[in-house]
């Protein structure tokens, strides 16, 4: 899992907040393992997908925000788990 799963995790569960009343909200491709982890556990996942057509910009600039999903990215598509 993530650093900021955990940290969110010990907040939302020390301040009495059910996992039904949030979810994840992740980009498709990146981090299968964690939706999927997440998911398991009982939180409510939501992937979502660029799409229309400024949907390129909006993928490279969120790729961007953080060059380790660019990795992700690449596993996803060349199949590596």
């Amino acid at each position: 899992m993530t650093r900021y799963y955990g940290i969110f995790n010990e907040g939302s569960h020390d301040n009495g907040i059910a996992p039904e009343r949030f979810e994840f909200q992740m980009l498709y491709g990146i981090r299968r393992d964690l939706q999927s982890a997440l998911a398991k556990e009982g939180y409510r996942v939501r992937i979502y997908i660029p799409f229309g057509r400024q949907w390129f910009p909006y993928f490279t600039r969120r790729l961007g925000e953080r060059p380790a999903n660019v990795g992700f990215v690449l596993r996803g598509i060349l199949g590596e788990h």
